[in-house]
């Protein structure tokens, strides 16, 4: 056990929990912490009076009626209720940062599509500093997506942020991000990603930078889990790795300004104190984070190229089984043995909308142009695949074993169409040369029997 410490902004942890100091392991699990010594009712939710003048509160992230084991839910035991951290609001804007339906009549989504890093800029902050890329679905009927690059550069000093529409899922890559929750604290660097749920209020500060990463936007069901089906029990991310803050509030005085995020527009309120005030806390419904290089990758081991499904590591359903909403897939490193197989990802079209982005690293079937901090995107039912260079190398390659080393990118996958932002169409380092990675495949056939 440690003693309670301070840290930015008069931050009051709780004493060391579960085996990582200041996270608990799972995913899903019912946690149960406290940042001061019994301010956790035991054995009930509501007691008349909690210990040291807290308020409860209930956050719910599923309806009262979710079947049990998709229903979410934490108990809050706060300084203030949360009525107290909004007054009255007003709208803002953020011109950058776009919501589904987001479709211009002059933007062309469909090709294929590729970009560079965004550049950084001096003053940006997590809210300012959102670039949306692309919107999928309709956040008003709670469906779809928004995929967004952050560029960061400084903290939101006494700013609060939370968003009614949607939950995160953040992909570092590049500088490192503290995210100080209403539920603790989670310090995220790049090879691992954070799940913030829809509704809880944070601020992201800025450990070292600047920060670069991807942001999916997620109005659908929650993340989860994918089933391994005959994969079995083990493999794939395992829930123990992902972890969960320990309890930690701000008991903090100040002029603080709260901006919710709600179908799409912002709306700012001003209120005198922290709203991470938080004390105590227990449930199943809190932000987690995950360290990518835990991922246990399947494969082939005799022949031919398994479906890219085998590296999801989180999906959002849908209403139509094995059609997710979103699916987040990662690449990483892994050892290649097939025999008389092309091991690259195949050419395909596909029912599925797919944004990748590499986080470090060369990506197989794209070794030159796909470069880290980049983008690209294949529409549904867009044919794509390996460049000539991958499709000659795979081809001709010495098939013994190989191990694919410092790669790591992932996709972003969705059964709607992504549109693209006018950022993305006219903004962003767009690569208008990307079609052209296909045009020089040769013909190959020449109708001659046993000819490979």
């Amino acid at each position: 056990m440690r003693d309670h410490s301070e840290i930015d902004h008069g931050l009051t942890l709780a004493p060391s929990q579960g085996t990582v100091e200041g996270y608990m392991p799972g995913f899903g699990n019912d946690f149960e912490t406290e940042a001061l010594p019994g301010a956790l009712p035991q054995g009930m939710n509501s007691p008349q009076k909690v210990e040291y003048g807290l308020y409860g509160e209930q956050l719910s992230g599923t309806p009262f009626t979710a079947p049990g084991h998709r229903n979410e839910r934490t108990w809050c035991y706060r300084i203030r209720p949360s009525v107290r951290h909004v007054r009255r609001f007003r709208t803002v804007d953020l011109p950058m940062w776009r919501t589904a339906p987001d479709v211009a009549a002059d933007v062309v989504s469909m090709g294929q599509f590729r970009w560079d890093p965004v550049p950084h800029a001096d003053g940006l902050d997590w809210l300012t500093g959102m670039r949306t890329m692309t919107t999928a679905g309709d956040v008003n009927t709670q469906v779809g997506m928004a995929a967004h690059v952050y560029l960061v550069t400084e903290g939101m000093g006494d700013r609060y942020f939370y968003s009614a529409d949607s939950e995160f899922l953040v992909v570092p890559q590049e500088g490192r991000l503290r995210f100080c929750t209403e539920l603790g604290v989670i310090d995220l660097e790049p090879q691992e990603i954070a799940v913030i749920p829809r509704g809880l209020v944070y601020r992201v500060d800025l450990i070292d930078g600047p920060a670069r990463g991807f942001v999916c936007e997620n109005y659908g069901q929650k993340f989860e889990l994918p089933g391994r089906g005959p994969i079995g029990a083990n493999c794939m991310a395992n829930r123990r790795d992902f972890k969960a803050p320990v309890a930690a509030f701000e008991d903090r005085d100040a002029p603080c300004t709260v901006t919710v995020k709600w179908c799409g527009r912002f709306h700012e309120t001003e209120i005198d104190h922290s709203p991470l005030d938080v004390v105590a806390w227990h449930g199943n419904y809190a932000p987690v984070k995950y360290d990518l290089r835990t991922y246990c990758p399947v494969g082939a081991i005799l022949f031919d190229h398994p479906d890219p499904s085998i590296f999801t590591v989180l999906t959002a359903p849908s209403g139509v089984e094995g059609t997710a909403n979103i699916d987040f897939v990662l690449f990483r490193d892994r050892w290649m043995v097939a025999e008389d197989t092309f091991r690259p990802p195949w050419y395909h079209k596909n029912i599925m909308s797919e944004l990748m982005g590499n986080i470090h690293g060369v990506y197989d079937a794209k070794p030159q142009g796909f470069v880290p901090g980049g983008l690209s995107l294949h529409n549904m039912m867009m044919p794509h695949g390996p460049d000539r260079a991958a499709f000659e190398g795979a081809s001709n390659a010495d098939l013994g074993p190989q191990k694919l080393e410092d790669t790591m990118s992932f996709m972003f996958e969705t059964r709607f169409p992504q549109h693209l932002t006018r950022f993305a169409a006219t903004e962003a380092p767009l690569q208008e040369d990307y079609v052209d990675v296909w045009a020089d495949l040769p013909k190959l056939f020449d109708g001659t029997p046993g000819r490979k």
